[in-house]
């Protein structure tokens, strides 16, 4: 039985049935952040929400973008004026596709949504290009696996977007799944698959600062970052393995080099063995870093992740995704996740705050 309303139903709007339907998560990264676009290393793992595709081949010549969450339609034709927001992603997806494929490409019909929360840090912009480019690879039967989707997503959002952002979002909506982390060299594309620390459940906490990668500081970041490895003498900060190097860069390269130099060495000491104990102060390390080195948190974070940090059943916390808004993960005692996210979260609205609960349980 179908109970969407007919506005919202593919064929109630497009007056046809969709030919496939494709979907993918969001994620939630547990350490490694802003590493990937310096070709480090990073730990994310799917979250239930997802961002759900409906395709079609269109009658005509226009492709039709639309977003159930936005009531939005937009039309689009290939070669003409490109458009903005979130058809901007779902277009770039299709551009990519047919620069390496243009004889097969064709005009589609398309119905997106999605309950991934946009502007937390979960990835939503990711979910969402995974999400078209699985659509159109089966739809047009392409030849292309999951690693090729995560590149092509990249592409979409760097090219067509605006947003210089590394490849760890579109590899963990691609490749992840919600109960294993996801340990990735950025470099390499070498990855495996981890089991969860033991005794413990991942808690995410939106602050309800939405943030906005395009117009934030993330494309300065990414450029103070290449400066830096400029001034090192090497290709990117990965190729430094010592901390001590940044201190011989002026400032804020230096302050910038020696997060994604300390941050990749977290990853590396997660992935070793850590127990639930050892992870959290990582995490709690790593936000330390952000906020300090990297200079992406803000003061709702930071209050957020010195609640669940003071919590007696919280291992550690730290903001996830870009930053300058967006969520907090934090890692909870095995069944104490629902506790910790009420009572946190009431502490912070008595603070004047106003965040939400965005993922708690077991994985």
């Amino acid at each position: 039985m179908n109970c969407q309303e007919p506005e919202t139903d593919f064929a109630g709007f497009f007056g046809a049935q969709p030919e496939v339907e494709t979907s993918a998560p969001g994620r939630v990264n547990l350490l490694g952040e802003h590493t990937d676009y310096n070709d480090g290393f990073v730990l994310p793992i799917a979250i239930p929400q997802r961002t759900q595709v409906e395709l079609a081949r269109s009658p005509d010549k226009w492709n039709r973008f639309r977003s159930t969450n936005l009531d939005v339609l937009i039309h689009y034709q290939a070669g003409g004026d490109f458009p903005s927001g979130f058809a901007a992603y779902v277009a770039g997806c299709f551009e990519v596709l047919r620069e390496e494929m243009p004889d097969i490409m064709a005009p589609v019909n398309l119905l997106v949504r999605s309950n991934v929360p946009m502007g937390a840090g979960l990835s939503s912009s990711a979910a969402l290009e995974v999400a078209v480019l699985r659509g159109l690879r089966k739809l047009f039967q392409l030849a292309v696996d999951d690693v090729d989707i995560a590149l092509l997503a990249q592409q979409a959002e760097v090219r067509f977007a605006g947003v210089r952002c590394g490849i760890m979002d579109q590899m963990a909506s691609s490749l992840a799944d919600e109960q294993h982390m996801l340990f990735l060299d950025t470099r390499t594309l070498e990855r495996r698959l981890l089991p969860f620390p033991e005794q413990s459940e991942l808690v995410v906490l939106d602050s309800g600062v939405p943030r906005r990668l395009s117009s934030s500081a993330y494309n300065q970041r990414r450029a103070e970052c290449e400066a830096a490895a400029r001034e090192l003498n090497v290709q990117t900060l990965r190729d430094i393995n010592d901390v001590a190097l940044a201190e011989t860069l002026p400032e804020p390269l230096n302050r910038r080099a020696r997060h994604v130099v300390s941050e990749n060495r977290r990853v590396l000491d997660a992935v070793s063995g850590a127990s639930a104990a050892e992870f959290g102060v990582l995490m709690n390390a790593s936000h330390a870093s952000l906020r300090d080195d990297y200079e992406v948190s803000i003061p709702e974070l930071d209050c957020l992740v010195e609640l669940l940090q003071h919590h007696p059943d919280i291992y550690g916390a730290r903001l996830t995704g870009a930053g300058f808004g967006g969520a907090c993960v934090a890692l909870a005692r095995t069944g104490q996740s629902g506790k910790v996210g009420d009572e946190v979260l009431a502490a912070y609205h008595a603070k004047g705050y106003h965040g939400s609960v965005l993922v708690s349980g077991p994985i």
